[in-house]
């Protein structure tokens, strides 16, 4: 019987991309112009209490009853707690920061608002620090928003536990509120997970066809993120394995075909939504690999490949950024 022999090929990265940074900014002088208020012709007399006139001559809003403050306070709230709730429900980058954006819209003009009312008397300090987390959490959802766009966070779970002692002091406050006269301020319904560093076991498989071909995939990932490398031939996914930082795995038998490789680094992986939570990439290797087994009187010949996921010197294949929602999950 004749010796089966072995081609073996070695696919790997060999670009190495420096990012760099600039900022500018500007300084614009601001000023006015001083102006001094009186009435022409008074007295001095000071206002007598329940007039609804202050000591510098100004007009001071008279407090709502509890009934419009209720309706001011209602008219925010559906909002404000959708807004939240479909920020916790985003799958995918895109749609996280688009909903983080408008998480932020909402909080910050519903606190701009009713910083604006003077409410009853008896809730003068809830409503007050109600609208002080308002305007916390929209700060923070300001800053998380950059945070999505470059990356840093990737998930929805991520994105909230970023918030949490925000969202923790904006939930305490509203329930202070409501429980103070049944006021609709409840607009947190979700719960901020504590930081997390998920990982999955070298070479586990998240998706696995049938492999029983004679040909190998060496994965070496010599990066410092782990990753996920997921290998697609047509249409159809083939396998996703998990290759942790600083090691390598072989995936055997695998089928004849042209194959496209994906993968994504990032730290803390999410099994459920089969995402890394923070600190995650997007990538591809422009070119196929081919698997071909050739039979002929005397000898059997295939194809073994091996992938690097980090530059190394003589590397002959460029990987290109993939959009995050065209990626394979």
């Amino acid at each position: 019987m004749a010796t089966p022999r072995l081609i073996s090929s070695v696919l790997a990265l060999a670009t190495l991309t420096t990012l760099g940074a600039c900022s500018s900014g500007a300084l614009s002088p601001t000023g006015g112009e001083p102006k001094v208020t009186g009435v022409a012709g008074g007295n001095g007399a000071v206002p007598q209490a329940g007039t609804g006139e202050g000591t510098d001559g100004g007009q001071t809003p008279a407090a709502l009853t509890p009934e419009a403050y209720k309706s001011e306070l209602e008219s925010r709230h559906k909002a404000m707690a959708d807004a939240i709730t479909a920020l916790a429900g985003a799958r995918g980058v895109k749609a996280l920061d688009q909903r983080v954006g408008r998480a932020e819209e909402e909080l910050s003009g519903a606190a701009e608002a009713l910083s604006a009312l003077t409410p009853p008397e008896a809730v003068r300090a809830q409503h007050e620090t109600y609208v002080t987390s308002l305007r916390d959490v929209a700060t923070e959802l300001g800053a998380t928003s950059g945070k999505v766009g470059a990356r840093d966070l990737c998930t929805s779970s991520a994105v909230l536990t970023d918030l949490g002692d925000k969202l923790t002091a904006l939930d305490q406050a509203g329930k202070a509120l409501q429980s103070a006269g049944d006021y609709p301020a409840d607009v947190v319904s979700v719960k901020a997970g504590e930081r997390q560093t998920r990982r999955l076991r070298n070479g586990a498989f998240i998706r696995k066809s049938t492999l029983n071909g004679r040909s190998s995939l060496e994965i070496d990932n010599g990066s410092s993120s782990d990753a996920v490398i997921t290998v697609i031939k047509g249409s159809s996914k083939v396998f996703s394995v998990y290759v942790r930082k600083k090691s390598k795995f072989k995936v055997r038998g695998v089928r004849d075909g042209s194959y496209k490789i994906y993968f994504t680094h990032g730290a803390d992986w999410d099994g459920k939504n089969k995402a890394f939570t923070r600190d995650c990439s997007f990538e591809r290797f422009e070119k196929n690999v081919k698997f071909k087994t050739t039979f002929t009187a005397t000898q059997i010949l295939w194809h073994d490949w091996r992938i690097t996921l980090h530059s190394i010197a003589g590397g002959n294949v460029r990987t290109s950024p993939v959009d995050p929602d065209d990626f394979p999950g």
